[in-house]
């Protein structure tokens, strides 16, 4: 354990000076797509637990492949049997799975445009996602240039862009973590560390009355208040009774990575309001860990499914895992 928690350490300190340094080169994935999955349970040591919290463990993966550029997964989108993972370095893959856990069809794909022309790690650094089902489109923000950029719904033609003048001020390496498009067409955002002028703890968060990428939109500012001071905010999603999920990230040494799912009501944003959620379950060992980024929901019959996913850095000693939950106060 020790010498994974010092290994750890290290690598995560590289990568945060090779993020700082914004000149890491940026790979992108070969045009033979090759994947394996391995099926993973809830605890190591107690095969047979299911229940954290509210959630009943439903299954998972390890995502496997020899690409180098594989990995790094930090958002996703589901629909039906078809997957679309996008990692922070522009990258995606996309596979349907049913309930056997073997993917068909793989394909690998890079973002057409973005930020900057793209030779650079830091020019699509492309942190969250979220679309539309009636339209299709998809929204991904980016940190670094806390942009938020449109694309058509297989993410091979980019429509429009726009950097926020409210998101001007964030953090290059804590911008826009959190990209959630609302049932009723409005946009959350919650970046990643920025924290508000004068709040130790809380987070910058942003709800625009629609698409955030349209010239001369506005939105209003509140605080997100994650369920603890070094938790970030990695990712969040919209039940489809309208209350969020977020996802809230901790990294420390020997617990490495450690994660809290809170459920907030977005009948408490308005401007100017501090925004607390009520935490569901806590991911930490015994139970599979790692740097979980990315959420998604979908329904089977009366049920309400969480996936997450993991972004693994492309660290040896992190998984990209894919996990699937029920909720269990969901069910109607």
């Amino acid at each position: 354990m020790f010498f994974r928690s010092a290994t750890a350490l290290f690598s995560l300190i590289f990568i945060l000076l090779l993020s700082a340094s914004g000149r890491d080169g940026r790979d992108v994935l070969g045009k033979m797509p090759r994947m394996t999955v391995e099926r993973v349970p809830l605890d190591l040591g107690d095969p047979g637990r299911t229940r954290v919290g509210a959630l009943t463990y439903l299954g998972g993966i390890r995502l496997k492949s020899p690409d180098r550029a594989f990995g790094g997964f930090s958002s996703m989108r589901i629909l039906g049997d078809d997957f679309t993972l996008l990692s922070d370095g522009g990258t995606f893959i996309r596979f349907r799975m049913g309930g056997d856990w073997v993917p068909h069809g793989l394909q690998f794909g890079d973002l057409p445009d973005g930020p900057a022309n793209g030779w650079l790690k830091s020019e699509r650094d492309s942190e969250s996602m979220t679309s539309d089902p009636a339209t299709g489109r998809v929204w991904v923000g980016f940190e670094n240039y806390n942009a938020i950029w449109r694309y058509n719904t297989d993410l091979t033609r980019a429509e429009r862009s726009a950097r926020p003048a409210a998101m001007r001020d964030w953090s290059k390496n804590g911008g826009p973590e959190s990209l959630v498009r609302l049932h009723d067409g409005r946009f959350l955002v919650l970046g990643e560390t920025t924290r508000p002028k004068g709040s130790r703890t809380g987070r910058e968060g942003l709800m625009f009355p629609g698409d955030p990428t349209t010239p001369g939109i506005k939105p209003i500012r509140f605080v997100y208040m994650p369920p603890g001071e070094l938790y970030d905010p990695s990712d969040a999603v919209q039940l489809p009774d309208g209350r969020l999920i977020v996802l809230n990230r901790r990294f420390s040494v020997p617990g490495l990575f450690t994660a809290k799912l809170t459920l907030v009501d977005p009948r408490a944003i308005r401007p100017g309001a501090v925004v607390r959620g009520l935490e569901i379950a806590t991911l930490a060992a015994p139970l599979i860990h790692d740097n979980y980024e990315a959420l998604a929901v979908t329904r089977e019959g009366d049920d309400t499914i969480l996936w997450i996913a993991s972004d693994d850095n492309q660290q040896f000693w992190e998984w990209s895992l894919l996990l699937k939950f029920r909720i269990e106060f969901a069910k109607r």
